[in-house]
């Protein structure tokens, strides 16, 4: 009598998929494998392996500039981006790979903070500026006598020039912007704002600028017109009283008035 033997189950991926690598050796293997493995789903498979792994460290380093103003979630979505890009740049014969991968991790998260959270954006020049300049006024500051450093003592600390100090220190206060709402004495306070002190726009600026377009064109008025367009404009006369002064009829005036402007209009937009 046949013997019936129940058919073993089909191994799914998951079942034949290698656990994450998670001690030394089995670190160094993997990246030693990856090295070797053709572009394929083999090595993206490892590669997911080995950022699941390492994974925790990146998060560790993201915590660590959890209190700049930017979200835990997003800080680690940089940290894990820069753990991919030292997954795809490391080579084993460098090393281990922890000491290679935190400068990297570390770079992404700072190049986050230089390129996307400054509220007033300045060239990178200005950046580094800003950085050299902090770091050597927190040094003197620190240092013997703790006096306020002077653009002097920074300028011959860093090697930088005295405006090279200068955009330093104007950059210090472009990392976070005040609203032109706030108070005088910060966010919450009274006072006169920021918004207070700002200029508007002068129309008679543009009254200026007419006026001398029109000069040409009023020169070039006969005499009588250029009489009635100053009496009725710049003296404030009635039609009735420059006709009484010209010795014509209102009709007349309300004519050569309509006539005059529809002239010097044409001749200056000419």
């Amino acid at each position: 009598m046949p013997t019936h033997v129940a058919a073993r189950p089909h191994p799914t991926a998951a079942a034949v998929r290698r656990p994450v690598p998670d001690t030394p050796d089995a670190v160094t293997a993997a990246f030693a494998r990856l090295a070797v493995l053709d572009d394929g789903p083999e090595k993206q498979r490892l590669r997911e392996e080995l950022t699941r792994a390492w994974l925790p460290m990146a998060h560790r380093l993201a915590s660590r500039f959890r209190d700049k103003g930017e979200s835990t979630e997003d800080l680690r979505q940089v940290a894990a981006l820069g753990l991919l890009k030292a997954i795809r740049r490391y080579d084993p014969a460098r090393g281990p790979f922890e000491p290679f991968a935190i400068p990297t991790i570390r770079g992404e998260l700072r190049r986050h903070f230089r390129d996307r959270t400054w509220d007033v954006r300045v060239p990178r020049r200005v950046q580094e500026l800003r950085n050299s300049v902090r770091a050597a006024y927190v040094e003197l500051a620190l240092g013997p006598g703790g006096a306020c450093p002077t653009v002097d003592d920074l300028a011959r600390h860093t090697g930088l020039s005295e405006q090279q100090v200068r955009d330093g220190l104007e950059a210090l206060e472009s990392y976070r912007a005040l609203s032109l709402d706030a108070g005088s004495g910060g966010a919450n306070e009274d006072g006169p704002s920021p918004a207070d002190f700002l200029g508007e726009t002068d129309h008679a600026f543009q009254l200026v600028v007419d006026r001398e377009s029109v000069k040409e064109a009023v020169r070039r008025l006969p005499s009588r017109e250029r009489a009635i367009l100053y009496l009725r404009f710049f003296e404030d006369w009635s039609q009735s009283r420059i006709a009484e002064r010209m010795g014509i009829s209102q009709m007349h005036v309300s004519r050569l008035l309509g006539q005059t402007c529809a002239r010097l209009r044409r001749e200056t937009l000419d």
